[in-house]
């Protein structure tokens, strides 16, 4: 290898490396979603470089991108481990993204909780990978990475399920992500009537209630989120299923699971996928922009609506995109922040002069 070609610090050629992820190889996506993490200035641009490789059509209309929420305690891990059985069953490929809580600063940040354990399956199913993240104490249920990192493995999984921390009323960031939402909710927890009074109820597209086995609390809490879910304002034409199921018991887990197949099937007959990612990714655009540079570097890129127009211009990569808008505001900083055009010397001969 000539010393043009060698990676820079050990980072992977993204042309290459797009290729493997695209094959399945379990190796490439963990180095790919290691390269989306790593905040170096060169992974950055090779990480733009690598999401421009994998986009396209498939970004837009291919695989079937799941959120799942809800409340701390609601088997949320366990639920999904049942659903990636069936999936499995079924012939298709998954990945997991499971955001798990940050440990304190001093201990790291890290994960408090890996769901290579806590979801439950064969590590040698080539067919599946799990990778947890911390959630960095980021408010809204899930990380900033996930969002570039749920399209990376859209690339090469038939399925990918990103599951959030336990949420609070405000925690509503999934809504953002996923092509459809399920929020699972635990029986006698106490906690369902603030959640229903909450903006967590408006997001979900499919209600689990877990641990049906507790017979009538189950029951009652399902009928309360189905009163509640059908006050939804977001698509007439979809019913918002509340299914009750149990995943230690295993029941109820068949006819939740096809209710996703259905919603995914609603989202594509009705012209509404690909619309529907193109708007989340251009969320995800303007919540970072903002939230790095805020309203005033909104305004060196032009202001929402030129930032809007040019996303939907490169809407295969909306990432490359926020990139090069990035970069834009940052050069533009340095350029509002300048001194005016006096250099040093010529303020010493001024003030000589005085």
């Amino acid at each position: 290898m000539t010393s043009a070609n060698k990676p820079v610090n050990n980072l992977p050629d993204p042309e290459q490396l797009a290729v493997r992820i695209m094959r399945g190889e379990r190796a490439a996506v963990a180095s790919g979603l290691n390269l989306l993490d790593n905040k170096l200035a060169e992974a950055r641009n090779r990480s733009a470089s690598l999401l421009a490789s994998l986009s396209g059509e498939r970004w837009l209309n291919d695989g079937h991108l799941i959120g799942v929420t809800g409340p701390p305690g609601a088997g949320k891990s366990s639920l999904v481990s049942a659903m990636i059985r069936e999936w499995r069953l079924s012939g298709r490929t998954v990945g997991v993204l499971a955001v798990d809580p940050s440990s304190r600063p001093e201990l790291g940040g890290g994960a408090l909780l890996g769901d290579r354990i806590r979801i439950k399956n064969s590590s040698h199913d080539e067919g599946l990978f799990i990778r947890s993240l911390a959630n960095r104490n980021q408010l809204g249920g899930v990380a900033t990475e996930v969002w570039p990192m749920s399209w990376l493995m859209l690339a090469c999984f038939d399925i990918v399920v990103i599951e959030t921390v336990g949420v609070g009323q405000t925690e509503i960031d999934i809504a953002e992500i996923g092509d459809t939402v399920c929020y699972v909710a635990q029986p006698a927890s106490g906690d369902t009537i603030q959640y229903l009074k909450s903006g967590i109820i408006e997001i979900p597209d499919i209600f689990a209630v877990n641990k049906s086995d507790l017979g009538a609390a189950a029951r009652k809490t399902a009928s309360e989120i189905g009163r509640s879910a059908s006050r939804q304002d977001r698509r007439e034409d979809w019913d918002y299923p509340v299914c009750l199921v149990s995943a230690t018991m295993n029941t109820g887990i068949k006819p939740f699971h096809d209710h996703f197949d259905r919603h995914r099937k609603f989202l594509a007959n009705a012209g509404l996928l690909d619309k529907l990612r193109i708007r989340h990714q251009s969320a995800w655009v303007m919540r970072l922009l903002k939230e790095e540079f805020g309203t005033f570097g909104l305004e060196l890129a032009g202001g929402q609506t030129v930032i809007g127009e040019r996303l939907r211009e490169n809407r295969f990569n909306q990432f490359e995109e926020y990139e090069r808008m990035r970069k834009h505001i940052l050069s533009r900083f340095l350029s509002v922040n300048q001194p005016n055009s006096l250099t040093t010397k010529e303020h010493l001969d001024e003030q000589t002069i005085v």
